[in-house]
């Protein structure tokens, strides 16, 4: 079989350091019989070692060459689509009976952070999620407020995930190496989030951090005054000094 030449509309980078491969798949832990969900499995670097520990694995692969490739491997169920179509739900629902999904893989950095977003919904039938991304993406997700990475992503996802970032792993750990720095970051859904509409979240987030360097009064209050919203949410604020939870207090109450 003819080696696959890494296209750049896919933002294909593959990952060939054997022990950075061994330090992720010892991270995930994976375990005979789960339910996992492998993203854009690429050369089945991570793939191989992770099917011989589960058994089976479910892989989603846009491209469609490297999808014949895994195809060939008995222990693997490819879906060959663009992620951001494949409906996690019923993913879930062939599942054995009261598991959860695992889902990992090596995102293309060009559309991580859609990626994230189309997994939102689907938190609660997932167990957790090991994501390798650009280290500056990861950066921005565990965010503390009042800092320079803390945004949109930071509150989003901080919402509904435990995250952690838990290895480092530099550009020449891949083939061709990409022009940034990687890391790889644990996802762990939380048990009991707060009961919010994301649907008012989502906005409600996007509208405060719109103008990030002025202060609240100019992006979400106009926003809230548009909902009518009266209460003393302190608007005196720059978007990145309000902690998560009070975005999300604030979205019950607007909601």
């Amino acid at each position: 079989m003819k080696p696959h030449a890494p296209r750049k509309r896919f933002g294909q980078h593959f990952l060939a350091d054997l022990a950075i491969i061994d330090a992720i798949v010892r991270a995930i832990a994976p375990r005979p019989g789960e339910a996992m969900v492998e993203i854009g499995p690429g050369l089945a670097a991570l793939t191989q070692p992770l099917v011989e520990r589960l058994g089976r694995l479910t892989v989603i692969e846009l491209d469609r060459d490297l999808a014949a490739r895994l195809r060939a491997h008995p222990q693997l169920a490819v879906i060959e689509s663009d992620v951001l179509r494949v409906d996690f739900g019923a993913l879930a629902d062939a599942a054995p009976e009261g598991q959860r999904l695992r889902v990992v893989g090596n995102l293309p950095y060009n559309i991580s952070t859609p990626i994230l977003f189309h997994l939102l919904p689907f938190a609660g039938r997932i167990a957790d999620q090991h994501f390798m991304l650009q280290k500056e993406v990861i950066d921005r997700m565990v965010a503390a407020p009042s800092t320079g990475d803390y945004g949109r992503l930071s509150v989003m996802l901080q919402w509904r995930y435990e995250m952690e970032n838990i290895l480092a792993v530099p550009p020449e750990s891949f083939e061709p190496p990409p022009r940034v720095d990687s890391a790889v970051v644990r996802m762990v859904p939380r048990a009991q989030p707060a009961p919010v509409d994301v649907a008012v979240l989502e906005p409600l987030v996007q509208a405060a951090f719109s103008q990030r360097r002025k202060l609240l009064r100019h992006s979400l209050g106009r926003w809230l005054d548009a909902r009518g919203y009266a209460g003393d949410f302190d608007l005196q604020r720059r978007a990145e000094e309000v902690p998560v939870a009070e975005y999300v207090a604030l979205a019950q109450v607007v909601g």
